[in-house]
């Protein structure tokens, strides 16, 4: 019957490849969505900075002046004691949270939300951002970080600004093993090596040496593990030149 692949194992949820929640410190989420934010402001001050083994961005503590205590994501610039804002009519400041309907178009905003509510979800690594391009009626048009353009409410939230730890991965490791302890703190495998250099039960490319052997466009409806490769591809192989695809055609016809 064979052995199970490495990535069908992983589903199962052994502790080898498990999550070490344990050490992870903060559940970062945005708070409840409230009447306060809806119809007026939370102020608070920056506490301390918190680095999260969890994730790559600096977080900082947020203490509000219900004397709740809460963390988010620390944009570019802010200092201990700036004041960060909460709500509908919180001022437009780096890290304050604001529905999108009050923000300018072409605003740095980070830490979105996909739904009003859910606590924000989306562009949260360091150095990132993305952009407001427009509005129309309660749909807000959002340039992400991968230059695809999404719309939302304009009730979702988000943070103003720039998360701070860009450049991030522009320092070298410099030795391997670096690197290593990094993932370890994960519980992430590392390095992972390509799936040709893989054994045939590690990997579907696996079992040859320089190439896979067979071809590698897999159906769209491949079960786990081996739904690797091209997936439901048109066509795989050299784009062909203009000239090329018009004499096609012609002879297609």
């Amino acid at each position: 019957m064979g052995k199970r692949l490495k990535q069908q194992k992983r589903g199962r949820g052994s502790p080898r490849y498990r999550s070490p929640k344990k050490r992870f410190k903060v559940d970062l989420r945005f708070r409840s969505y409230d009447d306060i934010e809806k119809t007026g402001v939370l102020s608070g001050k920056v506490l301390d900075f918190v680095d999260d083994p969890s994730r790559s961005a600096l977080l900082m503590k947020v203490v509000f002046e219900n004397n709740e205590v809460t963390h988010l994501l620390a944009p570019e610039g802010i200092a201990i004691g700036d004041p960060v804002n909460m709500g509908a009519q919180a001022k437009l400041k780096a890290g304050s949270v604001v529905p999108l309907y009050r923000l300018p178009d072409g605003a740095y905003i980070f830490n979105i939300e996909m739904k009003p509510g859910d606590g924000g979800k989306m562009v949260k690594t360091p150095g990132s951002y993305a952009n407001i391009v427009a509005k129309e009626g309660k749909i807000v048009y959002v340039k992400l970080p991968s230059k695809s353009t999404i719309i939302l409410s304009n009730e979702c939230r988000a943070q103003l600004g720039v998360i701070a730890g860009g450049g991030r991965l522009e320092k070298p490791m410099l030795k391997a093993g670096n690197q290593w302890f990094k993932m370890t703190a994960r519980n992430k495998l590392w390095p992972v090596p390509r799936g040709v250099h893989q054994s045939a039960y590690n990997h579907p490319h696996g079992g040859k040496q320089h190439h896979v052997g067979k071809p590698t466009t897999v159906a769209r409806g491949t079960p786990p593990g081996g739904k690797v490769g091209h997936i439901a591809a048109r066509s795989t192989g050299r784009r062909k030149g203009k000239k090329a695809l018009e004499a096609q055609a012609k002879e297609q016809k």
